[in-house]
């Protein structure tokens, strides 16, 4: 599973203050599904409780504190940081094995 901080259709730039994530669930490099969560305005700590939750293995996000990429490495999730634009087409790029953002 993929999570992408989301505002809109576009990639969140704060994950600590990512007013929601999109989920998509993929198998064989393809998007089989995705929904949107709302975070409720948790803070970083219970963010990466949210993404453990939910199976999350990988964050494609913007900006993301060093604290916050230590958390997510301890819960054995990726982070793909320095990313923005489309939702959906970072996670195709991801997918294609394409480099995204700042490679954290």
């Amino acid at each position: 599973i993929i999570a992408v901080t989301t505002e809109g259709e576009n990639i969140f730039q704060h994950f600590g203050k990512s007013p929601q994530f999109t989920l998509f669930e993929t198998e064989d490099s393809r998007i089989k599904s995705q929904k949107v969560i709302d975070t409720s305005d948790s803070g970083h700590s219970a963010l990466i409780d949210v993404l453990k939750a939910n199976s999350v293995e990988v964050l494609i996000c913007g900006g993301i504190g060093g604290g916050a990429v230590n958390g997510l490495a301890a819960a054995g999730i990726e982070v793909v940081a320095g990313v923005s634009g489309s939702v959906k087409d970072a996670v195709i790029k991801y997918l294609s094995g394409e480099k995204l953002g700042s490679g954290q």
